[in-house]
Formats: structure tokens, sequence, C-alpha cells
């Protein structure tokens, strides 16, 4: 019986074992830690990537009908126009590494707000878009747009090291800079936000903020202050913009956000008690926040965003589109509600 034991904990082991080195996700995940410590693995990678264009940040994108696309350049594409523009070739080392295919095809951001962007837009028939309406319109590539997106803010904002003044330099994949004075590393950040959909049981919390399109309404926000953990950051920005107590709280999702210069968004949902639910609007922080029923929310969900020329004040109430994980939060708080049954 022991022997027998023995040989199913072997036969079990090897069993991950091989699972694990013929997982495409790992076989992925150590090729990019490889692009990312290793600059010659990084400089040889970059002649069989592909490259999504920016400039000054803005996406590079293409139109058909009403999608649209960021397009996979590749190398030669690259070289080309950095050729015809007159820089050298070695400025695609500039680039940013933000991910590869199952096969293990890097991919590439590169930013060419030194070139002309007139002339860049017509040569590859296409036009650098502003990333937030990007964000809201591509259906393909939207994560590594937001992650390209980031990386490039987050190096435009760090060219000095904090402790020597002295010019910080990138490594090859650009999840890093080095201070060759100090010695210090630097590596791209998030910055903590908390989401959190409160309810009573039987309504949920939504709320606007000044600088929201028209109309829309969404989960409460806020970010984490530092020695916080995520339960008390939820229950401090419910106290602190509503002026309710949390009295449970749990875990839902998290997103990686891009605006405004990147953020972890951890989602939660939050429950205060029914006869405790008297909203006090902190009108620093909002522009205003109320009480939706089962019904309200079903209908919120089904409005399209409405353009921000709208000139109506009276617009109905919609929420933030599928790519936020707000939507997500809502969605699960009306899945939850459907039923009568679920709030007894």
């Amino acid at each position: 019986m022991a022997v027998a034991l023995v040989y199913r904990m072997g036969y079990r082991s090897t069993s991950l074992l091989c699972c694990r080195f013929n997982s495409t996700y790992v076989r992925r995940m150590r090729y990019l830690f490889e692009l990312k410590e290793n600059d010659n693995a990084c400089r040889q990678a970059y002649n069989s990537g592909s490259f999504f264009l920016f400039y000054n940040c803005s996406p590079f994108l293409r139109r058909k009908e009403k999608k649209f696309w960021a397009p996979k350049i590749n190398a030669a594409e690259i070289k080309e126009i950095l050729v015809e523009f007159r820089q050298d070739e070695q400025r695609i080392e500039e680039s940013m590494l933000v991910g590869c295919s199952e096969e293990c095809a890097p991919y590439f951001a590169l930013d060419l707000g030194w070139l002309d962007k007139a002339s860049i837009e017509s040569k590859l028939n296409g036009s650098f878009a502003d990333f937030r309406k990007a964000f809201f319109q591509l259906e393909e590539d939207v994560s590594l747009i937001s992650t390209a997106h980031a990386l490039l803010r987050w190096h435009e904002n760090n060219k000095y090291c904090s402790k020597t003044g002295q010019p910080t330099m990138k490594n090859l994949a650009g999840n890093k800079r080095v201070c060759d004075s100090s010695g210090i590393n630097y590596y791209a950040q998030m910055s903590p936000v908390v989401i959190t959909l409160v309810s009573d049981g039987n309504r949920c919390l939504l709320i606007r903020q000044a600088t929201f399109p028209k109309g829309m309404y969404s989960a409460l926000a806020g970010f984490c202050d530092v020695g916080e953990t995520l339960e008390e950051t939820v229950r401090r920005e419910v106290a602190e913009e509503v002026g309710l107590e949390v009295t449970s709280l749990w875990y839902s999702a998290s997103q990686h956000w891009p605006f405004p210069h990147g953020c972890l968004m951890m989602a939660c949902h939050a429950l205060v008690l029914p006869q405790q639910s008297e909203i006090s609007i902190n009108k620093q922080e909002l522009e205003a926040a109320r009480w939706f029923s089962h019904e309200e929310v079903v209908e919120a969900l089904g409005r399209q965003p409405r353009p921000s020329s709208e000139k109506d004040d009276n617009l109905s109430v919609w929420v933030p589109p599928k790519q936020a994980i707000a939507h997500q939060l809502i969605q699960e708080w009306v899945k939850k509600h459907a039923s009568p049954l679920s709030h007894t």
C-alpha cells in the first residue's frame, strides 16, 4: 500500500511537471521575463517583433466602417519609416515591451512623437487618436494598448533620478529605468484605487463627478492612502464621499485602468444597513449621488453613452461601458438581485 502511494505521488508530480513546461502561459511568462532581464535577448526580439505606434502617447489606429483597430507594424516597416525620415535605425530600441502572442511573438510600443505626424499618418493610412476615445472604441488588443500607454507615460514622467537629479536610462524592454550615478533601479508603478458599488440590500448607490459625461453615473471610487488595506480604503471612501458606514464588503475583481496615468482598480461590493442609508454628499468630491432600484439600474445598463456635446440637462441616466470594471460591478449586482427571493 505504501509503495502504491509513493508510486501515485511520483506519477502525479511528474504529470504536473510536464504540464507546467507544456503550458503556453508558463512559456510566455518565462519568455517575457527573459526579455525584461536580458538586453541582448530583447534586442534580438526587436527583429521578430510587431509594434504598436504612438504619437505623444496617442495610439495609431485604422478604421473600417465603424470599427477601429490598432495595427501591428513589423520591424522592417518600422526601420523603413526611420530611414525615410532620416533617423537612425537604432531608435527602434526606444520601444517598450508590452506582451507577446500565444506563439511568443513579442509586441512592442514605439512613440514617434519626434517625427512629422501628418506624414506618418499618410504613409501608414491611419491616424493617431485621442487615447481616451481609442480605449472605448477598440474591440481588440485593448489590454496591450492600455499597457503601452501607461508605460510611455511613466517613462515620460520619470526621466531623472529622485536622489541625484541625474538622467535615468531605460533598459531595452522598458520595464525599468536605471540611474548610473546612484545605481538605483526604478520600476514602472501603478496607483492602487478601490471602486465600490454600495448597496442597502434592495438598492444600489451610483454617483456622479463633475468631470463625467452628462447623464453618466458610476460606482464610487478613490485612491488608497499610504498604510491602508483594501478594506480600510473602501470604508473610508464610502464614509468620506457619501456619509455612510459599511457593515460588510467583498472583493469582486481587478482591472488595469490607464487613466490618468495607470491605476490598479480593485472592485468591491459593500453593504450598508437600510435604516442607515441616508446620503450625505461630500460636495468637494461629488456632484451627485442617489439610490437606484433594480429596475432603474437595468434601464441604465441598456442605454448607450451620450455625446459630451449633448445640451439637454435632463438626460436619462446611463452607466460606464463594458470596458470599465464599474460596468461589471453593476452587472453583478443586477444579476444577484434579479429575483425578489434574493433579497430575503
